[in-house]
């Protein structure tokens, strides 16, 4: 398991480095077990099924490194193994940064990792994009280095006649694949890290644009990072770009080493590189072979272990067109299964000492003489090594070790009051989400002023206020849903950013709020201009704008904690129409407060409608005007609606619904931020 403390274990498996080692990451017995379930003879049975078995190895600094193997090797789940997004007890193993051992969570703070998806915000252009990126996580230095810093990056990722266009989504025209790739790309590169590691980089792309994607990676590399990616069937002139290959089948290690030394690789296991075809690409059709027949992988991975050489598939009448075939889409349990029965068959009794070696490297033998150490190399063309600390091999706690994890610290620091910039660019970001909020409630404003305008003195036209006051409350509340899909498209971004520390969930929830605050002002602000005087309507102008305003918070916060613990937009709106209903029927238009039964009281109290809709009747009829008679010829005044309604006469009680109702706002944050900071992680478990 990762060290975190830092101490060392009994037995120390050191990894063997080639003679011109300049460091890296390395990582020795990297285990990831999980538990499968598979229903025999109509009962459930669990097994643990290694995702990922035993691998041990290294990524060279300054290099590009490509993990490959066929679908459902284990690529991913590797790659985010070494990036420490595998829940902390999950994954077995040693990762270490140049000689020294690191956590998880130093990895992450170190490093950075680009998602296979694009998640970039449409309405920023490329420069603004990263200029961000430079905000959240360069705050220690001024913004004239952020801008130089920025600007040597477009230009290092070949952006600068794209700097001033559009990201773009599918409704706006904007960068292409391979520039949005590369604009990826520098937003988690803006720091420096010193671990660069990437999921399919190239995916979705075409030919030439994939080569400009690892081409600047290669730059990348070269001035001194570490860039791990995973990559499936790249192009020849994409492998002339990589430097080094780790070859991965059913989570086990099939090779490991520079891809000029596949060939010698494939002579060693028996098999010839056939004329004008690539070695890479032969030796992925190997272990395809392997993978389709009875023997499995396993035969492939003791043969990277171990030595021995893989029995042929002709030698056991397994010729690959008449072998009874495991695809690759058979169940995690079977394969498994497979491949205890393949140890079986090859009757492999390896002895307890060669089990404890690991392969790292295929070097020629003859490269690997001119070390002078014990190390044996009594197969051609793998290592082993001890479980012992080899003489003078130096260690993280002994005093020729110089560097430290402090020495790779980038001169990013998140801190909360920096990290409040994180929503300054809702404005630019999503103007049509405040734009279009403006223009409905603009026009369903006019639409109001012009329909209930001047209401009569009587009984329909305190039914017309009525109307008015409940369909205004549903109005705003049905004016916040536009943040369902808005929160959702941030919320891969917020993971993505967060994972490495660009900021903090609570900075990102405070600053929502601030940057929401001045629209809704703007908004409510607009609405009430329209309709108050239109509709001649009584009491303090003050106390409506406040309602309205303090109605859109609350909404907003409900709607936006709602987004979080939904999986997509579809059943976003599913749950907010759910609700909004809800809240709609027991809000006290229908059926008044004091009748609805006892058993659905907790919904009159828990609907966010209840207090805007009390707050602005009784803002209206806390009046002795005469607003009509009743059937009997008997005057109705504001008092006496009230009544009617079970609605609070006193004045003080005006100011009480607002108080409930920022409550309600601020609890329905308080929920936002505990799924923002404990259930948004970008972690397997």
């Amino acid at each position: 398991m990762y060290n975190q403390n830092g101490h060392q274990k009994d037995t120390v498996i050191q990894v063997l480095r080639p003679p011109n080692f300049i460091g890296g990451l390395e990582f020795s017995n990297l285990t990831y077990t999980v538990v499968k379930k598979q229903k025999i003879d109509r009962k459930w049975h669990k097994e643990d099924v290694d995702l990922l078995h035993d691998i041990t190895g290294y990524a060279p600094k300054g290099r590009v490194t490509a993990v490959m193997g066929p679908s459902g090797a284990g690529k991913s789940t590797f790659l985010d193994g070494l990036a420490g997004r595998i829940a902390s007890g999950s994954l077995k193993g040693r990762v270490a940064l140049d000689g020294i051992e690191m956590s998880p969570s130093f990895i992450k703070r170190t490093s950075a990792y680009i998602m296979q998806d694009d998640r970039l915000f449409p309405m920023l252009t490329v420069h603004e994009t990263l200029l961000y990126a430079a905000d959240f996580r360069l705050g220690s230095i001024s913004k004239a280095e952020k801008q130089q810093r920025v600007e040597k990056l477009i230009e290092q990722l070949g952006l600068s006649s794209a700097r001033n266009t559009y990201i773009g989504d599918e409704g706006t025209r904007g960068v292409s694949g391979g520039e949005r790739r590369r604009v990826s790309i520098g937003v988690d590169i803006i720091h420096g890290p010193a671990l660069l590691f990437l999921d399919e980089p190239t995916s979705g792309l075409d030919s030439t644009s994939a080569q400009s994607v690892i081409d600047r990676l290669h730059d990348i590399a070269r001035t001194g990072s570490t860039v791990i990616l995973t990559i499936h069937q790249p192009s020849h002139r994409i492998q002339m770009l990589l430097d080094h290959l780790i070859i991965l089948a059913r989570g086990q290690l099939m090779y490991q080493g520079a891809p000029k030394d596949v060939s010698s690789h494939l002579g060693r296991m028996g098999r010839k590189v056939p004329k004008g075809e690539n070695s890479t690409e032969y030796l992925l059709d190997v272990i395809q072979e392997y993978d389709q027949s009875e023997l499995g992988v396993t035969a492939l991975a003791d043969f990277a272990i171990t030595g021995m050489k893989p029995p042929k598939l002709s030698d056991l009448e397994l010729s690959f067109s008449t072998i009874i075939q495991t695809p690759p889409q058979t169940p995690a349990l079977e394969r498994a299964d497979q491949m205890k029965k393949n140890q079986n068959k090859l009757h492999l009794s390896i002895d307890s000492s060669v089990s404890k070696r690991r392969v790292v490297n295929n070097y020629d033998c003859s490269v690997r003489s001119e070390l002078n150490t014990s190390r044996s190399c009594s197969s051609p063309g793998y290592y082993t090594y001890s479980n012992e600390i080899l003489a003078g091999t130096p260690t993280p706690h002994d005093s020729d070790y110089s560097l430290h994890e402090h020495d790779y610290f980038t001169d990013f620091t998140p801190k909360g009051p920096t990290s409040l910039a994180v929503h300054h660019q809702l404005g630019p970001k999503t103007p049509e989400l405040f734009l279009s909020r403006q223009m409905v409630l603009t026009f369903m404003g006019v639409l109001m002023a012009t329909m209930f305008t001047h209401p009569n003195d009587n009984l329909q036209g305190i039914t017309d206020l009525l109307s008015f006051f409940i369909f205004t409350v549903c109005l705003f509340f049905f004016s916040s849903n536009d943040a369902v899909p808005a929160f959702i498209q941030e919320r891969f971004i917020f993971v993505r950013e967060s994972s490495h520390n660009a900021y903090r969930a609570s900075s990102y929830a405070i600053s929502g709020l601030i940057t929401y605050l001045p629209f809704f002002a703007i908004q409510a602000a607009t609405y009430a201009g329209i309709v108050w005087f239109a509709l001649e309507l009584r009491g303090p102008f003050l106390y409506f704008l406040i309602v309205l305003y303090v109605s859109l918070l609350t909404t907003n916060s409900f709607v936006v904690f709602v987004s979080s613990v939904v999986p997509n937009y579809i059943l976003g709106y599913a749950a907010v129409i759910a609700f909004t209903a809800l809240f709609f029927l027991f809000c006290g238009y229908f059926v008044n407060g004091k009748d609805i039964p006892s058993y659905w009281k907790w919904m009159h109290i828990i609907s966010t409608m209840t207090y805007p809709y009390e707050g602005l009747l009784m803002n209206e009829f806390q009046t002795t005007k005469v607003f009509g008679k009743d059937l009997s010829g008997a005057a109705i005044n504001g008092f006496k609606i009230l009544e009617g309604l079970d609605i609070g006469s006193h004045a003080s009680q005006k100011w009480k619904k607002i108080y409930i109702m920022l409550g309600w706002a601020v609890f329905y944050r308080v929920l936002f931020y505990v799924v923002l900071r404990f259930a948004s992680k970008n972690k397997r478990t």
